[in-house]
């Protein structure tokens, strides 16, 4: 069985009267959901999409059929609660889980829908596994705005995807990841990555320090850097050092089994 040790943090910002990010960390799967549609249904929709990953985080090891089938299960359980002041409601997801890799052994499976995002870093890079899903990273992919436009465009916050908010599943990103030593990971919500450069981000994931030390220093900073969202942060780390290739292979996009999703 994999050695893995972390931790997660997560603070309302200086600019929000409520938290709508969700969290969890409980191998062998790790979420970060942030919130959409104002009280209480930003809230809600995190909290549902946690509830059902939660299900399945019993057993040491589970499966990418087991991971994708909470994940419909969530987008439908919050498409059906959002009626009344809840209408509209919906949240980002990113994971990664611990599954079984086919010839008895263990591999990450990481998966993200919206803007929260996956970062993966070992031997002293930092590499962004998720795919931003929003309007300023399509802008950016087709060369109509500089990179440099990301955090001042007036669209930058506008998500193309979203979990719940409507009962047709949308695309999941997904992908498969060899288990290095010593590699550590970084889950978090838009109200980290987008007050943290890279680099700093880097930096304290360099550090010497337990991975819950590491989480919260990393949200400390987002709100001390601005704090103008939820920030949350899960951080996992592997034990060992560095010996091993960094392998990751996409997966094809998942379409919703029958009866997921439906209308």
């Amino acid at each position: 069985m994999a050695d893995l040790t972390w931790g997660a943090a997560t603070h309302p910002g200086k600019a929000r009267a409520t938290n709508e990010d969700s969290a969890l960390a409980s191998s062998p799967i790790f979420v970060v959901a942030d919130g959409m549609g104002g009280r209480p249904g930003g809230a809600t929709a995190s909290e549902a999409a946690v509830a059902e990953l939660r299900s399945i985080a019993d057993d040491p090891v589970t499966t990418t059929d087991a991971v994708l089938a909470a994940v419909a299960r969530a987008n439908e359980a919050i498409a059906r609660a959002a009626v009344g002041d809840r209408s509209g409601m919906g949240t980002t997801l990113v994971g990664l889980a611990l599954v079984e890799d086919g010839s008895g052994g263990e591999c990450w499976f990481g998966f993200n829908i919206g803007d929260s995002r996956l970062y993966r870093f070992v031997a002293g890079a930092l590499e962004q596994l998720s795919v931003d899903h929003s309007e300023i990273q399509e802008l950016i992919a087709t060369g109509a705005v500089a990179e440099a436009s990301r955090h001042v465009h007036p669209r930058r916050n506008v998500i193309t995807r979203a979990l719940g908010v409507s009962l047709t599943l949308p695309e999941v990103e997904c992908w498969l990841l060899s288990m290095v030593a010593g590699e550590r990971f970084l889950l978090c919500s838009d109200g980290l990555h987008n007050e943290l450069s890279d680099e700093r981000i880097a930096a304290v994931l360099a550090e010497d320090g337990d991975p819950s030390d590491l989480a919260a220093r990393l949200v400390e900073e987002a709100v001390s850097a601005g704090g103008r969202d939820n920030v949350s942060g899960v951080v996992i780390e592997v034990a060992g050092s560095h010996t091993g290739d960094r392998g990751v292979a996409t997966l094809p996009r998942p379409r919703p089994a029958d009866g997921d999703g439906g209308q």
